[in-house]
């Protein structure tokens, strides 16, 4: 049996230093009750990524809609001041 610990390696995958910590402290118990924390470990592990990939489809998401209302900010002012050219050419006629 191997003497590495199966969890996941904390300073290649930028956890909090909360977890960081928490897998330091089960790589120290004995292997019983790493076998019982691990699974645990593992899910919290996964669900942190999870939440940080969303935060991040979210951030990009709202990049992306600040920058559509920009352009249909733009797109409305030019729409009204080529209705007011109109306008005032139609009324200099």
């Amino acid at each position: 049996m191997s003497t590495e610990s199966r969890l996941p390696d904390p300073d290649q995958e930028a956890l909090p230093r909360e977890l960081v910590e928490m897998a330091r402290k089960i790589a120290k118990l004995p292997a019983e009750y790493q076998a019982e924390l691990e699974p645990a470990y593992v899910r919290v592990v996964d669900a942190t990524k999870r939440r940080r990939r969303i935060l991040s489809l979210v951030q990009e998401a709202l990049a992306q809609l600040r920058l559509d209302i920009k352009y249909l900010m733009f797109d409305l002012d030019m729409t009204r001041k080529e209705r007011d050219e109109l306008r005032e050419q139609i009324e200099g006629c």
